[in-house]
């Protein structure tokens, strides 16, 4: 039992690696869009028959402009860098909820909502396209099946100890040690490493959008002077805001570059 759960493991491992088109590196991920996809789609539909979606106002129809816009700019970039079709299967929507919270999201195949708590955040529309790029990003990256393959995992790597470790006390200290673990050492500096890359990505492709991507930087100083304390970074799913703050300003002029490679040299 405990060779076979190892066996498991690593072809899972093995067996579930999916090239991220943006970074050229291979990702854990055996969950395919058509697996996906149609759950997030149903989710999404059902989330939207259970809030206030607001519809026709200027800021409403902005979100759906800026979507359009960001994910034009993705299709560009994928289908010039050997990636044509790649996008076939999402079903591209933008939705403005009416709610309080300071958040926006993006599910698998490209079905987004922004809270309305978030739009005196983003300003104007240069701020939206810094969060919508950042939510597309997610998306496209397919962050969301691989934070579903690597719980997968994790799931499957307690199970091996369990089997593996016949003592009832050495069990407990090894189901203690491997939560903290793997959640510490695993499953957080995963999460954040998906955000930094979605900040980064996002930045590219809001700027071949036409957005400017100096903005990234002045939201994330808004969104740090507007928040309360934050955790530790170590404790948090997401990276610091000054940690994001210093990043995005390294990484702007390198989006302005990328942008121009599309023609687009001067930006909203």
């Amino acid at each position: 039992m405990k060779k076979i759960a190892i066996i498991l493991l690593v072809f899972l491992g093995v067996a579930a690696c999916k090239t991220n088109p943006f970074t050229g590196k291979k990702v854990l991920n055996f969950y395919p869009n058509s697996q996906i996809f149609p759950t997030a789609f149903a989710q999404y539909d059902q989330f939207l028959g259970e809030h206030k979606v607001i519809k026709e106002t200027a800021e409403a129809k902005m979100i759906t402009k800026v979507g359009q816009r960001i994910s034009t700019a993705a299709e560009r970039w994928l289908t010039a860098n050997g990636y044509p079709g790649y996008l076939k299967d999402y079903k591209w929507e933008y939705n403005l909820v009416d709610d309080k919270t300071v958040n926006a999201w993006c599910m698998p195949g490209g079905k987004i909502v922004f809270y309305t708590g978030i739009l005196p955040i983003c300003q104007d529309e240069a701020g939206i396209a810094v969060v919508m790029g950042h939510e597309v990003a997610h998306a496209l990256a397919d962050h969301g099946a691989q934070r579903m393959s690597a719980g997968t995992l994790q799931q499957l790597g307690a199970v091996a100890g369990n089997v593996a470790i016949q003592d009832e006390e050495k069990r407990n200290i090894f189901n203690q040690a491997y939560g903290v673990g793997t959640q510490l050492g695993g499953m957080l500096p995963f999460s954040r490493s998906h955000e930094t890359e979605a900040d980064r990505i996002g930045l590219q492709i809001m700027a071949i959008a036409g957005y400017n991507p100096d903005e990234a930087a002045e939201l994330w100083k808004r969104m740090k002077a507007n928040g309360g304390q934050a955790p530790p970074e170590f404790l948090s799913t997401h990276p610091s805001n000054d940690t994001r703050i210093a990043n995005l300003t390294e990484w702007a002029p390198m989006a302005k570059k990328e942008a121009a490679k599309y023609g687009v040299t001067s930006f909203q």
